[in-house]
């Protein structure tokens, strides 16, 4: 009992700073749509066009630097602390790498752009947005390398000071560019774009001084002998985790995305209602998904250490900690669902498509931390590739597969309570159900594995 009061507080202290750093990257977002929302409606079309191309690319490359936390988590766990200093500088090149394929894609956005069928004026501003999100991609990727860093090493507090402070320069930024000022020319959606390259540079200017001025990152020797040349095992071994990882986030970004395309079919109403309860569901993921990044932090060090009896304590006691808070949380949105909606809008006709769906945020929570959870913890094992195959068959298969024969009813069979926006909602939970409760499966087996090797190794000494 006290090693699980022990580890849900190691757990706590490292998840708090990691949430409120996220929080404050999703405020970006909600900041850009406020402010270009008050400069003109064709802005805030082209805007959230423009994201939603951004948001794809993204956040598949940034899964594939993601594989770095648990290989530097595991290095860090057994004191290989100049083998870090090598990983990180290999995470530079493949960050390299990833910008000239991402910088490609939004400097000639047009193919990806035609799929909205924009007019040329919305494609237009669609097109300058992401040519100038190009120029913040390698800040972006180099601020990814250093958060990752010191996530692995359990130091996510100067990342988070550095995420609300540049949330906090993106304000005045934000106000310079999109509606111009100081010879400035007003740049509407465009600007917004402007304001997150200016912010990211200079984010990421204050991690390398951090980096260099602080004497508790010197054992890891980052900047010595320069950046060196890259070692293609490093970079086989980072992509054999990361690709997985990259599309196991691709598969979850696309699965929602689709959800709002076929319930746009159903009508503005509909699909309105869906976009309120996926925006809020979006936060309350912030919780579960913190928690999972301290959870596989810890597991990480500890299997690097050698001591795979802590890492499947911590790793439990993460997965139990998330549902539990995710269980409480769920309780509260549903007594507080009314105020919630009317916090998002007055419409009494989109309030009443929206309310029916919060039922689902509850099972939807419990389900999403814990496969989150779990997922976090086999990728500190350095597993990657069963889960995103249980992603894709569970999400698209079950989930949208599930969700399109209920909401939509093309086979005429699906109850009345079901169809609409509430049968891709249980879709959805339902597939995120599965996709839990396999990979809860498979982490077992993982554990068991990784005890008996541990054990033989040992007898083997």
């Amino acid at each position: 009992m006290t090693e699980n009061r022990q580890d849900n507080r190691r757990i706590l202290a490292l998840a708090w700073p990691i949430l409120v750093g996220q929080l404050a990257v999703i405020a970006n977002g909600v900041i850009d749509t406020a402010m270009t929302s008050r400069f003109s409606a064709t802005d805030l079309a082209a805007l959230a066009i423009g994201a939603s191309v951004y948001v794809s690319i993204f956040v598949g490359l940034n899964g594939v630097l993601s594989a770095l936390s648990p290989l530097i988590g595991q290095l860090f766990g057994a004191q290989r602390h100049e083998q870090v200093g090598a990983e990180v500088r290999q995470g530079v090149w493949l960050a390299l790498f990833l910008t000239l394929g991402g910088g490609v894609l939004l400097l000639f956005p047009q193919p990806l752009l035609s799929i909205a069928h924009a007019s040329p004026e919305l494609a237009e501003k669609a097109s300058s947005y992401l040519r100038i999100l190009a120029l913040a991609l390698p800040a972006t990727f180099g601020f990814r390398i250093y958060a990752s860093l010191n996530t692995a090493i359990g130091r996510p507090k100067m990342v988070m000071a550095l995420q609300v402070a540049g949330l906090a320069l993106k304000l005045p930024l934000n106000a310079l560019f999109i509606f111009g000022g100081f010879g400035i020319p007003a740049m509407g959606g465009p600007g917004c774009a402007a304001a997150t390259a200016l912010t990211t540079w200079m984010a990421l200017l204050a991690a390398l001084a951090v980096l260099r001025s602080d004497p508790s990152y010197r054992p890891f020797r980052l900047f010595a002998g320069g950046l060196g040349k890259p070692k293609w095992a490093a970079q086989r071994e980072l992509l054999r985790l990361g690709i997985p990882m990259g599309l196991s986030y691709l598969i979850e970004v696309t699965a929602f995305t689709f959800m709002a395309l076929f319930i746009a079919r159903l009508g503005a109403n509909a699909v309105a209602g869906h976009q309120i309860i996926a925006n809020f569901a979006t936060v309350l993921y912030m919780l579960p998904l913190s928690m999972a990044s301290a959870t596989g932090t810890l597991v990480a060090q500890a299997i690097g250490a050698g001591s795979h009896a802590d890492a499947r304590r911590i790793g439990m006691a993460g997965i139990r900690l998330a549902a539990l808070l995710s269980v409480s949380t769920g309780c509260a949105v549903w007594l507080a669902r009314d105020l919630i909606v009317r916090a998002y809008t007055p419409d009494p006709v989109i309030i009443a498509a929206a309310l029916p769906l919060f039922v689902y945020i509850a099972f939807y929570q419990l389900f999403d931390s814990v496969q989150v959870t779990t997922a976090f913890v086999l990728r500190a094992y350095k597993i990657a590739v069963i889960p995103t195959v249980m992603y894709a068959v569970a999400l698209w298969g079950i989930g949208l597969g599930g969700g399109y024969l209920l909401g939509l009813d093309p086979l005429g069979i699906s109850p009345q309570p079901l169809r609409g926006a509430a049968g891709f909602w249980l879709g959805n939970s339902a597939s995120l159900a599965l996709v839990a409760a396999g990979l809860l499966w498979y982490l077992r087996i993982v554990q068991r594995h990784a005890g008996r090797e541990r054990t033989t190794s040992r007898e083997l000494a």
